[in-house]
């Protein structure tokens, strides 16, 4: 799950080299943090934040085929 994450980001953004996503492991949610350079930031996030949200639907569907639940968190 970490791997689409990253892929999706850096096919987004205009410095790929730094974009880094790490997953926090819970009881019952896995936590994908992820960072990219603050340039895309607006990238990511999309226009009224639909591209985060989109990342976040994809995240939710592919949960489902594993049976986990998963939330993705952009950090600044």
């Amino acid at each position: 799950m970490k791997e689409l994450v990253e892929s999706i980001a850096k096919a987004l953004v205009d410095h790929p080299n730094e974009v880094q996503v790490r997953a926090v492991e819970g009881e019952q949610v896995t936590v994908l943090e992820l960072r990219v350079h603050p340039e895309d930031l607006g990238k990511v996030i999309g226009r009224q934040g639909r591209t985060a949200k989109s990342m976040r639907t994809l995240l939710g569907a592919a949960g489902m085929k594993l049976k986990k639940r998963f939330t993705l968190e952009i950090l600044e």
